[in-house]
């Protein structure tokens, strides 16, 4: 059956991991057609930025900034509950907030592990189970939930970041199905290389040394060539047309679909066409 459009004017949006990358410029798109916004960050700072160039842009919304580290579980509730007391129309959450963490499973610690899980996971879970009876208040709501490339395969050294991918995944195609009976949508993004800050600011396992480590993060980085500006503008798109499923860029698009067909070899292949793609990238530089 088809769906409405859905409508950005009639309510609140919260958005996760707005004050950069991603986050910063859904939530500047949102404001263009309309949506209140709640911002969620950790860098206040930033948040506070971005939050100012949308007020001066867009006087007549409103605009409540959040700072949380999304880690910590009883801040995921108390933000819940600030949410509530204060935006009771929410019509759209847009779970983007995300941290990498780079590291052979042995090596991690399991305090790295969770960590992972509990940011780019359990917050949205929590988030999503705290603000749902606003959502489905009345029929027309939405929700948006980052995954990754990473949610799609799952390279060595990505165990944390994959797990916390898949999963996002996974409870995303269950609660799609769960609230179609009540008239809300899911959409479930899956970015390629998004050119954000994420390999930057990506954490290292303790226990790995530092020129591994390094090498790791370069390796990442080869993959973050889409931009972030393109990659709101999809998702927006795919929130108006309600569409249960987004993959961004090539890098994405090509392990879904070895993912598919190849499944037993889709890491292997992946990584002899990243390899080749950063071989001809350094080429064309010299």
């Amino acid at each position: 059956m088809a769906r409405s459009p859905f409508r950005f004017a009639e309510g609140t949006a919260v958005v996760t991991g707005a004050a950069g990358g991603m986050g910063e410029h859904v939530a500047r798109l949102l404001a263009e057609r309309g949506s209140d916004l709640v911002l969620v960050d950790r860098d206040g700072d930033r948040l506070g930025t971005v939050a100012s160039a949308i007020r001066a842009k867009h006087p007549g919304l409103s605009v409540t900034t959040e700072t949380v580290d999304l880690a910590d579980r009883d801040a995921v509730d108390a933000l819940s509950s600030r949410i509530l007391a204060g935006h009771p129309e929410i019509r759209l959450l847009v779970n983007n907030a995300g941290v990498a963490l780079g590291g052979d499973f042995a090596r991690l610690t399991l305090d790295e592990f969770d960590w992972v899980m509990d940011v780019n996971f359990r917050a949205p879970v929590r988030l999503t189970h705290a603000l749902l009876p606003a959502l489905t208040a009345r029929p027309g709501a939405h929700v948006v939930n980052v995954s990754s490339l990473f949610g799609l395969i799952a390279p060595p050294g990505q165990s944390a970041y994959s797990s916390s991918k898949f999963a996002i995944r996974g409870f995303s195609e269950a609660l799609r199905a769960e609230l179609a009976q009540v008239g809300a949508t899911v959409t479930t993004v899956h970015p390629g290389g998004i050119r954000t800050g994420i390999a930057a600011s990506a954490r290292v396992g303790v226990n790995i040394p530092a020129e591994e480590a390094e090498r790791g993060k370069k390796d990442f980085e080869k993959l973050l060539t889409f931009p972030a500006d393109k990659a709101a503008e999809l998702i927006v798109d795919a929130i108006a047309k309600r569409r249960p499923r987004l993959l961004i860029g090539i890098s994405a698009k090509v392990p879904d679909l070895l993912a598919r067909l190849a499944p037993a070899n889709s890491i292997r292949i992946f990584a002899k066409l990243v390899g080749a793609s950063g071989n001809a990238k350094a080429a064309r530089t010299r």
